[in-house]
């Protein structure tokens, strides 16, 4: 293949799923692989277990709401949370630059501890290596993970009505990265969603055989999220614009911009995609726990319809596609 690897590449967008698709599923092939989703799931001889592993080059490493280690322990919980799976066991690898300060290496790792007991996970095992000074933007982390997945979490086929659950509000952590970073002179108090949502597996219990798939709409944010779960299942959706809920500050900001939160990532959100008739059951049993007590029901799917659709607040429709320029990297 010709061509070089740009920024874009690793926005989560289009240009992120073409190159997944048409190098690493290329090469890499096999059906666990190839099924799209944000852990592989395959059996044991006990059940059926989940696995993923992530990469953070987050920039800045802190922000307001957390860190590069609560936000590494948090990406990898949450993936498994979408495969159906309560986290177990996290394996945690950082690439560190000489001259990194102790202290701030201390905080990172004392914030992935707190995280990983809020989350019920523990680090077992780990690699650490140290290159030359300006080949590591401070700290690099990566983190794998190994969860049980769900006897009742069986991911399948989406068809006409099945519900969309989005679990809060959107577009924090992504707009508080590009504040933090671009010192834009706007005051403001938006910090990271980032947390981790594993206790959603728990709170839903065996009601978790109502849903058909989940997942955390980071990169590229719920808009590409949709889309890729669209494209993936070949149908279509309808998004009701009055039922997303962002926060004035984060609105606020987006509005001045003229940038567009549906973009921007969320690390401490997950959408559910429900079948058809139980969505408020499953909004209200979200709605008693913290990390998702402004959960709503966003929209359904639509085998009518080819592409995701908004339906504004003045009655209109948009249709949403994947992330295609750049909106801000190293957001993770």
């Amino acid at each position: 293949m010709k061509g070089k690897v740009t920024l874009r590449h690793g926005d989560g967008g289009l240009h992120t799923n073409r190159l997944i698709r048409d190098i690493f599923f290329r090469h890499f092939d096999n059906e666990i692989l190839t099924g799209y989703q944000d852990a592989a799931i395959f059996s044991t001889g006990t059940g059926r277990l989940a696995f993923t592993t992530d990469s953070f080059v987050v920039k800045p490493i802190f922000f307001p709401g957390g860190d590069i280690g609560k936000l590494a322990v948090s990406g990898t919980v949450n993936d498994l949370t979408a495969a159906g799976a309560v986290p177990l066991y996290l394996s945690a690898g950082f690439v560190i630059e000489e001259g990194f300060e102790l202290e701030k290496l201390d905080q990172i790792a004392a914030s992935m501890s707190r995280t990983c007991k809020l989350a019920g996970a523990q680090i077992v095992t780990g690699d650490t290596k140290v290159v030359e000074k300006g080949l590591v933007d401070g700290v690099y982390i990566n983190t794998s993970g190994i969860g049980r997945v769900h006897k009742c979490f069986h991911p399948r086929q989406i068809t006409t009505g099945d519900e969309i659950i989005l679990t809060g509000t959107i577009a924090e952590h992504g707009t508080a990265i590009l504040l933090e970073r671009y010192d834009l002179g706007l005051q403001s108090e938006i910090a990271s969603d980032c947390r981790p949502l594993s206790e959603i597996i728990p709170a839903l219990g065996d009601h978790i055989k109502h849903i058909k798939l989940m997942r955390d709409p980071t990169r590229g944010g719920i808009a590409t999220a949709l889309c890729e779960i669209a494209e993936s299942q070949h149908i279509g959706a309808l998004i009701e614009e009055e039922n997303l809920q962002i926060r004035p500050s984060v609105g606020a900001v987006h509005e001045l911009l003229g940038t567009d939160p549906l973009y921007f990532a969320s690390e401490g959100r997950m959408i559910l995609v429900v079948q058809k008739g139980c969505g408020m059951e499953i909004v209200n049993i979200l709605k008693s726990h913290e990390s998702c007590r402004d959960a709503e029901r966003i929209g359904a799917f639509d085998e009518a319809r080819s592409k995701v659709c908004l339906r504004t607040t003045l009655g209109g429709e948009r249709i949403l596609s994947m992330l295609e320029n750049q909106m801000i990297s190293r957001i993770c």
